[in-house]
């Protein structure tokens, strides 16, 4: 089996396979939100504000990152930022970047534990999964480990506000939500996280995304971003 740095080095080519329904056919009609030109200023405006808020999120963040590298170190040694491939606007792959808060041997552990716990659907999830350091434990109940987003949010992989930016596995499992959600980029925060993260099931999710795709406008994203912090503070469905 190769190992997970060699998985990590080859970009994914991410394809999909008809899909069987998980998301109502209603709920996943939704314009291309990349080829509409009547949002080219709404758009400029919205790669404004990504790269302003998270160059200053960075700087302002500066002494919390140090602290948080100190401290997977100390508590596991090992790398302190995690990357792993994500499925971009219009399918396009990127490496996403996380503070590491799993054992380093832990995307080899994956497909063992998926089988051990007969889980089934798109979303891998495992609410007490034993791969968890002490110290993630900690930054995955209060977003922290999402913090090096930031920097994919300034490189523009991302965007501060968007749908949930999904694994190739994903893609390839439930490709027509998917090919529809990310007609924008994918968010650090989003419809999905500020509605309850992990309390949802897939299907509410995708819907959240699919609706926000939808009916996006600058407002909205700005209604998202004030709505992040209690998101945060209250931890539901944080895991």
């Amino acid at each position: 089996m190769p190992s997970a740095l060699t998985l990590l080095r080859t970009r994914p080519e991410i394809t999909s396979l008809p899909p069987a329904p998980v998301v109502s056919p209603m709920n996943t009609t939704c314009p291309s939100f990349a080829a509409t030109t009547q949002f080219a200023a709404a758009r400029l405006v919205k790669r404004t504000i990504d790269l302003v808020g998270a160059f200053a999120l960075l700087v302002v963040l500066a002494p919390v990152f140090l602290i948080v590298a100190i401290a997977i170190r100390s508590d596991s040694g090992g790398p302190v930022f995690f990357a792993q491939w994500r499925a971009g606007r219009d399918m396009r792959p990127f490496r996403i970047w996380k503070f590491r808060s799993m054992r380093a041997s832990a995307e080899d552990e994956r497909e063992e534990l998926i089988r051990r716990h007969a889980l089934a659907g798109p979303l891998f999830k495992l609410a007490d999964d034993p791969r968890m350091t002490r110290v993630g434990r900690v930054l995955r109940r209060w977003s922290v480990d999402e913090l090096p987003q930031l920097w994919n949010v300034v490189r523009g992989d991302m965007s501060l506000v968007g749908p949930r930016p999904p694994l190739p596995d994903e893609v390839r499992a439930d490709g027509l939500r998917q090919r529809r959600r990310l007609h924008m980029r994918p968010g650090l925060t989003g419809p999905w996280q500020v509605n309850g993260r992990s309390a949802l099931s897939y299907r509410e999710g995708v819907a959240l995304d699919l609706a926000y795709v939808r009916n996006w406008s600058i407002a909205h994203d700005l209604g998202i971003l004030a709505r992040t912090p209690w998101a945060v503070l209250t931890r539901r469905g944080a895991c």
